[in-house]
């Protein structure tokens, strides 16, 4: 690929190089062993599945791409869609050079399936909780408004709308989570925050998409899809309808969690995905 420099074997490294449309995508590769790509969901980044990546790049090579949006990479010259996504993602496993498991966190997730459809050259699926509810034209005015917030500099209510239209958290865990935080914008004057571009991209992505489960039938490759036991609804209604709509898949629940899983209990997430992927 353009840009593209050859890597040391088995070697911690970052690199970029550009996507199909020209978008430059920064991707941090780290450990040894059958190549792994892990996606981020919506306003992560290269650190997002770090805690449960530490813990498998003993037995696999990590590459963690920054999705377009999400620094270091680029946004992309055009209101997103996820078949760029599903873009970046071949023109990353062509660098690679061969088929590779695909690990897929939240929105990441529902990248993963995409990709899956799209017959990108994948051995396996890891998912977490992809928020396939949060789709279609009812997110165009959580979009615009989450574009009036950012513009507005107001960090606050806009990552409530997200976590309220989008995320589904219930409020009394908002009220929660929210405590003690600062009232006022905390971004340096004239900017937006760092992960608005990312946002407004998903956001984008996701009104143009569909909330049609029963598409994934045609998925035939072999998935692992992971689950909270606490998450909060719609998300274990629509994971149960995934499950029985994939042909061929392995469901694991972890008891107590939520979907910051990955994050609370990277030591058990870390040990499930090996599990499975030594076993694909």
């Amino acid at each position: 690929m353009p840009g593209a420099t050859e890597l040391p074997e088995s070697s911690e490294s970052f690199d970029s190089f550009e996507s199909f449309d020209g978008t430059v995508i920064g991707c941090r590769r780290t450990g040894s062993g059958p190549p792994v790509v892990m996606l981020h969901g919506s306003g992560g980044g290269l650190h997002s599945w770090q805690p449960v990546a530490e813990r498998l790049a003993d037995r696999f090579e990590l590459w963690l791409p920054a999705r377009r949006g999400y620094a270091p990479s680029g946004p992309g010259p055009s209101a997103k869609r996820f078949a760029d996504e599903v873009g970046d993602l071949r023109a990353l496993i062509d660098r690679i050079g061969g088929p590779v498991h695909l690990a897929g966190m939240s929105y990441g997730a529902t990248v993963a399936l995409h990709a899956a459809a799209a017959r990108l050259p994948l051995r396996s699926l890891v998912l977490w909780e992809p928020p396939l509810y949060a789709a279609g034209e009812k997110l165009l005015p959580v979009l615009s408004r989450y574009e009036q917030l950012t513009a507005q500099r107001d960090r606050r209510r806009a990552d409530r709308l997200l976590a309220e239209e989008v995320a589904r958290i219930p409020a009394a865990l908002l009220d929660s989570m929210d405590a003690g935080e600062p009232t006022e914008p905390t971004e340096p004057t004239g900017n937006e925050p760092a992960d608005a571009p990312g946002w407004r991209g998903d956001l984008e992505a996701m009104a143009a998409d569909t909330a049609d489960v029963r598409r994934w039938s045609a998925v035939t490759t072999p998935t692992f899809l992971m689950r909270g036991a606490d998450t909060w609804q719609p998300m274990p209604k629509t994971l149960d309808h995934l499950a029985t709509t994939l042909p061929h898949v392995t469901l694991a629940t972890f008891p107590a969690q939520t979907h910051f899983a990955p994050s609370a209990i990277p030591e058990e997430i870390a040990s499930a995905i090996a599990d499975f992927l030594l076993r694909s």
